[in-house]
């Protein structure tokens, strides 16, 4: 008699834990054993249903990487969150570099309003008439982890070295960003200089690279100097492009003004709206007005000036498309591991009512074997 209450002590103590744990979750049993230890089963929906399988038969191994799969949960969002702090930082500097662009380009072109540009020796804005060699300035970023920003620059550079290979132009790399010096590197590519990129580009940086690309124009170790980076367009969409840096052209100076993107939230999310900026009017500078320099020097030093500005601003531009290219990343990792975690919380918690049962079915199995053998 006290066998049998205990037995029934255990056997419903057992059944409090499964009802406890599953929570509405189907037991995964087959026909033969609910029918030993509940009765026979009228419905065959659990015949669909795939086994569960328990990698190396350990329930803690799903339980581990279920806190690896969390934490990189919890990273990646940290991730996102920090590229959208900096792709404010990028906007900011982009707008601080604004008024002084704009300034230099009036005073630019109300000096061409009262001086013969075409008499004066200015090599920055004379083009070369036989383009023998052209050097490429590549901007990628320093990181990974931004989809596919780095890759899509780097084709864009190779496939505007190609074409100009097949012209006959022999053609020679500048190279910005730790990712496109050690791809460019590996593959024996003719580099002339590298420099890094970093995160915030500054004025400096950008006239240190300046000063190489006009150092190998005015030497005539180049004929052409052109830039290819990526134009930043949103938080989703960013375009490699490719421009002439140098020479100058003269419409260049006079065409319509450029844009500047600005962060806004709509909702709750991130977006971006494009500000379009008339172009420069030309200073009123007197046709009077008595250089103390040659006028050349004074042209020339201010469209060094006015170069070292546009650099800046492709360096700001591509900068802002890797940080918008790494939320986009980051954002996708982190929904794909929500997704992988709710997976395998699942398949874990299937695996513990399948070890739970497995237990109930081994003590209702022994009690019958003792009962038939006291028969």
């Amino acid at each position: 008699m006290r066998f049998w209450l205990v037995l029934i002590y255990v056997t419903s103590h057992l059944f409090v834990q499964v009802s406890s744990f599953t929570a509405g979750l189907p037991l995964l049993l087959d026909n033969r054993l609910l029918r030993h230890v509940v009765g026979p089963v009228t419905s065959n929906s659990h015949q669909n249903r795939k086994a569960t399988i328990v990698r190396d038969g350990k329930i803690n191994v799903l339980r581990d990487r279920i806190r690896v799969v969390e934490s990189t949960q919890k990273l990646t969002s940290a991730m996102k969150l920090v590229a959208a702090a900096r792709v404010r930082q990028a906007q900011e500097a982009a707008e601080e570099s604004r008024p002084f662009n704009e300034k230099l380009q009036s005073e630019i072109l109300g000096l061409m309003k009262i001086v013969d540009v075409d008499d004066l020796d200015l090599p920055l804005l004379q083009p070369r008439h036989e383009v023998k060699k052209v050097t490429l300035c590549v901007l990628t970023g320093d990181r990974g982890l931004c989809g596919g920003f780095n890759s899509m620059v780097i084709r864009k550079a190779k496939a505007r070295y190609e074409q100009l290979r097949k012209m006959g132009v022999d053609v020679d790399l500048v190279v910005v960003g730790e990712k496109g010096i050690s791809h460019f590197t590996s593959r024996d590519f003719p580099i002339r200089r590298t420099f890094p990129m970093g995160q915030k580009p500054t004025g400096e940086q950008a006239g240190q690279i300046r000063d190489e690309l006009i150092g190998a124009y005015l030497s005539g170790e180049t004929d052409t100097v052109e830039l290819v980076y990526t134009k930043f367009k949103s938080l989703i969409a960013s375009t490699p492009s490719v421009r002439t840096l140098i020479p100058f052209s003269k419409t260049e100076l006079t065409s319509k003004g450029d844009e500047l993107f600005e962060m806004t939230t709509d909702g709750g999310h991130f977006k971006v709206q494009r500000k379009e900026h008339a172009p420069a009017e030309p200073s009123n500078i007197s046709p009077l007005v008595h250089f103390e320099s040659d006028p050349s020097d004074v042209m020339e030093m201010a469209l060094e000036l006015y170069l070292t500005g546009q650099i800046l601003r492709t360096l700001v531009e591509s900068v802002a498309s890797e940080l918008a290219s790494r939320m986009q990343s980051m954002q996708s990792a982190t929904d794909n591991a929500q997704d992988l975690a709710k997976r395998l919380s699942l398949e874990h918690n299937r695996a513990r009512q399948s070890a739970v049962t497995q237990e109930l079915l081994e003590i209702v199995t022994g009690a019958n074997a003792m009962a038939d053998g006291e028969e």
